[in-house]
């Protein structure tokens, strides 16, 4: 029931203010961009109603943060503050609460302005580097990387750049 939004083409950006705990901290998880506020807390519960996470917790903590850090999140239920989360690398930033909103959709736009054919490209490609090995990541990437290259958008930025101009992209 997840698999639609753990698949979303589009970047994903996930604003957590107060607590992200269980299914709203997997939710997090399952975007590519995790912006907290300075009063956040993510964690997994779940262990304290005798039941484990059941929307990818348990595999995508790991990866976020390392297998210790994962189990104890998992055996003890303790949620991580959003500083903890920020230094083990599983939130990208944190800022005051009331502007928690604000920075993601900064973020949003800024990336709504880069060539959407390359945006979802380069999202595939990070993806795929946590599921197939190193020498098929990079077969991967190396075929969007050309593939871009035929694109109207990749002229359009090369020339944008040439002129010293803002690019505009249409995402052809």
């Amino acid at each position: 029931r997840w698999a639609p939004l753990a698949g979303f083409s589009k970047p994903l950006i996930a604003a957590v203010n107060g607590y992200a705990l269980g299914g709203g901290c997997e939710v997090a998880l399952m975007c590519d961009v995790i912006i907290a506020g300075d009063t956040a807390r993510l964690g997994q519960p779940e262990i304290n109603l005798g039941i484990i996470p059941g929307a990818g917790g348990t595999q995508r903590w790991p990866r976020s943060v390392g297998k210790h850090v994962a189990m104890e999140v998992m055996l003890t239920g303790a949620p991580l503050t959003a500083q903890r989360a920020y230094e083990l690398g599983l939130v990208n930033k944190v800022v005051p609460s009331d502007m928690t909103v604000e920075v993601a959709r900064r973020l949003a736009r800024q990336i709504a302005e880069k060539p959407p054919l390359a945006a979802r490209m380069a999202k595939e490609a990070v993806l795929k580097a946590f599921d197939t090995p190193l020498s098929e990541g990079l077969a991967s990437e190396r075929k969007s990387f050309y593939f871009l290259f035929a694109t109207e958008d990749q002229k359009e930025g090369m020339h944008a750049f040439l002129e010293k101009r803002k690019a505009s992209f249409k995402g052809k």
